[in-house]
């Protein structure tokens, strides 16, 4: 993937008309005055500087993130108050954590904020990103339809997934080496029906919004995380059905990529966005976004 410089500006020079520069104007150019070169080419290098303080070349950095912190709408709340404070703009790619280390990986972004600590740490034992901070937390829900044909509802994750696999009830997989769909794959692995999920499993390869509405109009079963779900308005008979399992912990942490590895990552602007994001400021801002009066992350920067 090639990135795209936000910053690349594009001068586009005139050149002469036919018959050369004499031929502009005519006979007006008779009483052309020379002029000096030094004088012409302070003035371009004074506009260039001009344009290059303006907007044209606001200061941004790249982000890959998950899908579930930008369907949550927590981007939309939490990165104008990080410009408030820092006048930097963020560009986020929303991907599957998966797709997302990869992404960093090539250097096609600066900083990472996403949701498999497992997959985070490798990151960072390899030496792709500089340093691991948890930011906050929430947790997956299995959602299903209302009158739950397989049983699964209550606190237990595990049995839930072995009465899907059981009754082949249609589950909709994330499938996109996402946060989530790793949590999923380790939640079919302890239910021990990591190869027989039963008939009904079906892979999407999308984002946990497209999960949603497919399982919404298809009356599946869908793991999800709370946020997404909770700003998710498509819901039509689909409910929560088991929550409260303390092996649903998810936690999210952010990484700035290691400039070693790319020497053109934003490195110092990054950190500043893991500086702020793990802050008290940062924290607070977290905490305070809310839908329908109930918090749907929780920061947890100091644990």
């Amino acid at each position: 993937m090639t990135r795209i410089d936000p910053h690349a500006s594009h001068f586009v020079w005139s050149l002469p008309p036919k018959g050369g520069f004499s031929s502009w104007g005519g006979p007006a150019m008779k009483n052309f005055k020379p002029f000096r070169a030094g004088a012409l080419v302070s003035k371009a290098l004074a506009a260039i500087v001009l344009v290059a303080s303006g907007s044209a070349f606001a200061q941004s950095i790249t982000m890959a993130s998950t899908t579930s912190t930008e369907q949550s709408g927590l981007f939309g709340y939490l990165l104008p108050e990080f410009k408030k404070a820092s006048s930097l703009d963020i560009k986020v790619v929303a991907l599957g954590t998966g797709q997302a280390l990869d992404m960093a990986r090539r250097g096609d972004a600066d900083v990472l904020f996403v949701h498999d600590q497992v997959a985070e740490e490798k990151f960072v034992a390899d030496g792709w990103g500089v340093k691991r901070y948890p930011v906050m937390y929430n947790d997956f829900i299995l959602i299903g339809p209302k009158n739950d044909p397989a049983g699964t509802k209550g606190k237990d994750i595990v049995q839930a997934l072995q009465k899907l696999a059981a009754t082949h009830g249609n589950f909709i997989s994330r499938g996109d080496k996402s946060g989530t769909h790793a949590a999923e794959l380790r939640y079919w692995k302890l239910a021990g029906a990591e190869a027989a999920k039963g008939s009904g499993y079906k892979e999407c390869g999308c984002g946990m919004g497209p999960a949603l509405n497919i399982a919404a109009s298809s009356g599946a079963y869908v793991l999800a995380d709370r946020g997404t779900w909770l700003n998710f308005k498509n819901r039509a008979d689909l409910a929560v059905l088991v929550e409260g399992d303390t092996k649903l912990f998810n936690q999210y942490g952010v990484m700035v990529v290691n400039p070693a590895k790319h020497p053109h990552v934003k490195s110092q602007d990054a950190q500043k966005f893991v500086d702020w994001v793990v802050s008290p400021a940062g924290q607070q801002a977290i905490a305070g976004y809310k839908i329908g009066g109930e918090q749907l992350f929780f920061p947890n920067a100091a644990q």
